[in-house]
């Protein structure tokens, strides 16, 4: 129970650091005084950062940190990440660095600038450490209790982490000085870092099992070290380290890496096990479906930037209740659990299902062919086309308002259209991050090895957090083409009002429509993998047949 308790305040430090970071553009443009797309490509640029690193901290954790000494290093680096944005805010180290303590753009110096985008690094890295690791290594410590019969995870968790959420929604909003925005977050983390380190001595660490990466590379460079040698036959094999009959399932490309296997000297890194190249195979083969992804992330990276610049300046009351913005933080949080249940449902049907006592698993025609997390991946391009014309269609509206009541020239003045507006475009924008979510973690999960399975799912985030990335550059091109062609005028001006971000939002709109037809070509002739049983009447001649170790023929490709 203490070490569920101490592993579970990194979670919920987690949660008041994400209120604090959601309206980060808010405070870029209005104290630094920066242009909309200039602060929404400072926080794209981190958000792609911190999509890229959890590759390398999985890396990391299963050939040398193991999950705790992996959240070791990703709750320092949040604590002083978070601590830093506080710091950079004007009025903390006015005295030291000699300037002014207002929240304005004058007060902010080189030293402001350099502790909030360092800040921002170590916030990617302790985040992507606790994305790896948090939930692991929670799961090992419930494991090695598991004899006791109590699982504190029943009834504990989620009532608590729903409570901090709201209360981070609707507390931190309130607090004026974005000293104390940061502030306050960046004390819990510290809090939450001193708690979880109290614990050092009695955490059960799990012993390191190694990197299916590792074996990957291996594969890489064993086949260019025998590049020279003919096509192996089934004698040529390298068996594997158990001794076991093992061949080449009778895939249609890639076939260079087959020599991989060939039977070498004892150097480890110049021969590969058949298994090891088959996995390596399947890796090549899903990286023209990750590119795809690009564009998720690309849309993705709207909705902590320029959906907040469009929430700015727009009427938040309801009543005489003022409503923060963080409101759709919690909104996004819902509809996205709401679109991961029916997600998960769709694919729980779609799943393999036990037809009879035999033994044998029936199978129906969409199931043979894998594309039930195929449709779903289908599904979130679809959430992202309308997600984007929801968008363009509601910025019509409020420049529209903004027309009517001559605020053109008036970006700081309250726009009489309702906040809530924006609702739409948030839940959409759930629905593309939940179908994407749940569908690539099912995919992975039937049409790849169980070794590779987690990398695979945070190669997905990786290339979703290139899209970030690239969307500071789909900005400034489509930005320098609009002033090419009709209006001859930029579409990104020095303020919202002034700019066309509805256009925008349609050349997304359209490029994420090419990027599903793309999609469906990719996912129509990917060579999907076909889990199945044998009969139980056909157990031991198969095994005669097949031997022991079925890495490489217990799948068949279609």
């Amino acid at each position: 129970m203490k070490s569920f308790v101490r592993i579970s305040a990194l979670l919920w430090a987690d949660i008041f650091v994400e209120f604090a970071l959601f309206v980060l553009q808010d405070y870029l443009t209005g104290v630094w005084n920066l242009r909309f797309t200039h602060s929404a490509a400072i926080i794209n640029f981190w958000g792609g950062i911190f999509n890229l690193l959890p590759v390398c901290f999985l890396f990391l954790v299963d050939i040398v940190l193991g999950n705790f000494g992996a959240l070791v290093i990703s709750i320092i680096s949040y604590s002083l990440g978070i601590g830093f944005i506080a710091m950079s805010t004007p009025p903390i180290l006015a005295g030291a660095t000699k300037t002014c303590r207002n929240f304005e753009a004058e007060c902010i110096g080189n030293t402001q600038k350099s502790l909030l985008y360092s800040g921002l690094v170590f916030v990617a890295i302790g985040m992507a450490g606790n994305m790896v690791s948090v939930q692991p290594f929670l799961n090992e410590q419930i494991e090695e209790e598991a004899n006791s019969g109590k699982n504190p995870l029943k009834l504990i968790p989620y009532s608590l982490v729903v409570i901090i959420a709201v209360a981070g929604g609707i507390g931190i909003p309130y607090i004026k000085p974005w000293s104390l925005r940061f502030g306050i977050p960046a004390i819990f983390t510290v809090l939450a870092t001193i708690l979880f380190l109290t614990g050092w001595c009695t955490y059960y660490k799990a012993p390191l099992n190694g990197s299916p990466i590792t074996s990957v590379i291996k594969v890489y460079i064993a086949s260019v070290c025998n590049i020279c040698k003919p096509f192996p036959l089934d004698t040529d094999l390298y068996k594997g380290y158990d001794g076991d009959y093992q061949t080449f399932t009778r895939t249609r490309c890639l076939r260079c890496l087959e020599k991989a296997a060939i039977k070498s000297d004892d150097n480890e890194w110049r021969h590969c096990s058949v298994s090891e190249v088959e996995e390596a195979k399947i890796a090549v083969r899903m990286i023209p479906m990750w590119l795809t992804f690009i564009v998720c992330g690309i849309v993705s990276s709207t909705g902590n930037t320029y959906f907040v610049e469009q929430a700015k300046n727009m009427n938040p009351r309801v009543g005489k209740l003022r409503v923060p913005q963080q409101i759709f933080l919690l909104i996004f949080k819902a509809a996205r659990a709401f679109f991961s249940g029916v997600a998960q449902i769709y694919l729980n049907d779609s799943e393999l299902e036990d037809a009879s006592s035999s033994g044998r698993v029936e199978i129906s025609s969409s199931r043979k062919k894998g594309y039930a997390s195929s449709i779903g991946i289908a599904l979130a391009m679809i959430f992202s086309i309308l997600c984007c014309i929801a968008a363009a269609g509601i910025e019509k509206l409020r420049l529209n308002a903004i027309r009517r009541h001559h605020l053109l020239d008036q970006p700081d003045k309250t726009i009489p259209m309702s906040i809530f507006w924006l609702t739409f475009q948030f839940i959409l924008l759930a629905g593309l991050d939940s179908f994407l979510e749940n569908s690539i973690s099912s995919f992975y999960r039937y049409q790849s090895p169980d070794s590779m399975i987690n990398y695979l799912e945070y190669f997905a985030k990786f290339v979703s957090g290139l899209g970030f990335m690239c969307s500071v550059l789909t900005v400034y091109v489509v930005g320098e083409v609009s002033k090419k062609v009709g209006s001859k005028s930029n579409w990104f001006q020095s303020t919202l009002n002034r700019s066309r971000l509805d256009l925008y939002y349609w050349v997304l709109a359209v490029l994420s429509s090419v990027n599903l037809i793309v999609f469906g070509i990719v996912a129509a002739t990917y060579t999907y993998k076909n889990p199945t049983l044998p009969d139980n009447n056909n157990n031991n001649e198969d095994d005669n047949h097949n031997g022991k170790d079925g890495d490489s023929n217990d799948e068949s490709y279609s």
